[in-house]
């Protein structure tokens, strides 16, 4: 993940002054919040997203997915 230096701030700084935060993401799309040196959390505005912008069935999908993915060998267990 390449993180552009313009959309970053520690969770310290986001915490205290969230205004910048959204201004941030505003302006840039996101902004990337570092937790210990390390880029945890992205806060996202989501009217300039077109990634986000998905039909209620394609996030259904995705998220379907994601817990068959995770859940795969118990589904496959309980197949049998």
């Amino acid at each position: 993940m390449l993180i552009n230096t313009s959309q970053v701030l520690s969770i310290s700084e986001a915490n205290q002054n969230f205004s910048r935060a959204a201004r941030i993401a505003d302006r840039e799309g996101s902004v990337v919040i570092f937790k210990n040196n390390k880029p945890r959390y992205m806060l996202v505005n989501l009217q300039d997203n077109p990634a986000l912008d998905l039909s209620d069935d394609e996030k259904i999908d995705v998220v379907a997915g994601r817990i068959l993915e995770k859940h795969r060998r118990a589904f496959e267990e309980l197949a049998k």
